[in-house]
């Protein structure tokens, strides 16, 4: 077969179309919102190609494995492009129509782009996501159109969640405490962390499949962490044994459909020493503090200020490691981040009933120093039209999490 009889893209809906995580007015309620933003500055057509933004408006979350995703948007429709080898299930799983193009000429990406886009001359294109070298190749493939950074744009519309997505955000959490127990249970001394990992992310798989039985079950993941290894968030989980007197570190991240929630909790396999406790309570404080600050109208540079004078009056300012929170829905550890609801002192967003915030402040002591160690507690809250909920169950501080003592 030459080339010229293959085709450079194609439709094929194969199969019926899976259920999706929300409902087709969900979708239809966030279209309206992006084609209001592409009304209001005359953008006719729109090319996502971040997992967070086409799975938000889409319904599909993408696995590129080296290869480009796109989602184009007008005023009149939405489509997925995918590559030929995910086949009929991107079209199953897009709430509108999908093209599919094939990899046996250069470039058959843009070219179905190019179809879709229909010779627009102003494209709306994701900034922070887009690379250089995919920017170049848009400018000569599309016709050198006019490139327009929606980005900022859409993550503002992601901030403020619908009521389907509080409700499937809550699941989350809900999982996560599930996750939290079955660690709970699991720890003792000369278990490893890679154990204890597994029967907190096998505990959590399974609730989402009772909970969920359409979802789909991909991405679930568990850091527990020990000793040494407590000092960064984000560390992997190793084959460390545990010893009497650890400081531990619990960390459970369910992911339904593409939403990430998370549960993050300090331990002690055994009594911690005086210092270990003082550094303990003084992060159960600020988190205590925090919870207490969250509420509609307030400013995350402004909760961030009150956390870090805490801090600085308790002699412990230096050891923060982070920011205090951040926004939850789309998200995960490769993908998406709504960075305009940070809880951090250059972040300015006013908190409005919808938004999902967390509330996570982190000591790091120092190896060598008495108490060293990561200290994490971690709580969801929804903020509402008086207050905020927190939805996060699982018990933090030493009247609960020292074990074996």
């Amino acid at each position: 077969m030459t080339d010229t009889k293959r085709p450079e893209f194609f439709t094929c809906h194969n199969g019926d179309k899976a259920p999706l995580p929300f409902s087709k007015g969900e979708y239809d309620r966030r279209l309206g919102k992006l084609r209001a933003i592409m009304a209001a500055r005359d953008i006719p057509v729109v090319l996502l190609t971040s997992m967070q933004n086409i799975a938000y408006y889409s319904g599909f979350l993408y696995c590129t494995f080296g290869r480009p995703y796109g989602c184009v948007v007008t005023q009149d429709a939405c489509t997925t492009v995918s590559a030929n080898i995910d086949a009929g299930q991107p079209w199953r799983r897009s709430v509108e129509d999908n093209v599919i193009y094939t990899d046996w000429k250069r470039d058959n990406y843009w070219r179905a782009v190019a179809g879709l886009i229909g010779g627009a001359k102003r494209i709306g294109i994701e900034g922070d996501h887009m690379t250089l070298a995919a920017r170049d190749t848009a400018l000569a493939m599309l016709g050198t159109p006019e490139l327009l950074d929606i980005a900022p744009g859409t993550m503002a519309a992601r901030m403020v969640k619908s009521a389907e997505e509080i409700e499937l955000i809550k699941g989350g959490a809900r999982t996560a405490d599930v996750g939290g127990a079955a660690i709970h249970a699991a720890i003792c001394e000369g278990a490893t962390e890679i154990e204890i990992a597994m029967a907190g992310r096998d505990a959590m798989e399974a609730e989402i499949a009772r909970a969920y039985p359409d979802a789909e079950y991909r991405d679930t993941w568990v850091w527990f962490q020990s000793g040494l290894n407590t000092d960064g968030a984000h560390n992997p989980v190793t084959k460390r044994a545990l010893q009497k007197g650890d400081i531990l570190s619990l960390n459970t991240f369910p992911m339904i459909s593409g939403y990430y929630t998370a549960l993050e909790r300090t331990l002690f396999l055994g009594e911690p020493d005086a210092e270990s406790l003082r550094l303990w309570q003084a992060n159960v404080a600020a988190h205590e503090l925090g919870l207490s600050l969250i509420k509609p109208g307030v400013t995350c540079s402004g909760i961030t200020a009150e956390i870090n004078r805490f801090f600085a009056d308790e002699g412990l300012l230096q050891y923060r490691s982070f920011g205090y929170g951040h926004s939850f829905g789309i998200l995960s550890h490769y993908y998406g981040r709504e960075a305009g609801l940070e809880l951090r002192e250059d972040i300015d967003t006013v908190l409005e009933p919808g938004m999902v915030v967390s509330i996570e402040p982190m000591l790091w002591i120092p190896e060598g120093q008495p108490g060293a160690g990561g200290y994490r507690e971690h709580d969801i809250l929804v903020v509402g039209e008086n207050g905020a909920e927190n939805i996060t169950g699982f018990p933090y501080g030493p009247g609960h999490n020292v074990i074996g003592a």
